[in-house]
């Protein structure tokens, strides 16, 4: 069985001014993609007019939720708690948003309800990578 879990999530844009600018997100965890969790963002939320959407590890999303956490395009940290900083970068720039923490939690929680932690079946995820990497070689 196939599972996707999806929340939304409202967004703050922090811009370069300091300004706040409301982003609506998506959360959504697909089972068949048990260590990922992504985040979607409708195209009128991006530089170009296209949807968006970033992948990043559940494990990351859970470090994030109580201090910093990451490495290369996506970084996480606490601030006051009851915000979390998402800082994305790609070779466009750099998105620096914030959500509710209890939003991010809710939805962590609910994704281990699904799958828990230490209990992803790898099998079909290797499996797809394999193919997406190496087609019918």
């Amino acid at each position: 069985m196939d599972t996707t879990l999806e929340q939304t999530a409202r967004a703050r844009l922090i811009t370069a001014d300091g300004r706040e600018l409301p982003v609506p997100a998506t959360l959504r965890y697909v089972c068949a993609d048990p260590l990922a969790v992504h985040v979607d963002f409708p195209p009128e939320a991006s530089l170009d007019g296209e949807a968006v959407s970033w992948t990043f590890a559940r494990a990351l999303l859970e470090e994030g939720l109580e201090g910093r956490a990451g490495d290369g395009d996506v970084h996480l940290w606490s601030c006051g708690g009851s915000r979390t900083v998402v800082e994305l970068h790609s070779p466009a720039g750099l998105a620096l948003l914030q959500f509710d923490t209890p939003a991010l939690r809710r939805f962590l929680l609910r994704s281990y309800a699904v799958v828990a932690a230490g209990q992803e079946d790898l099998t079909a995820a290797v499996d797809h990578g394999l193919s997406a990497l190496f087609g019918t070689v």
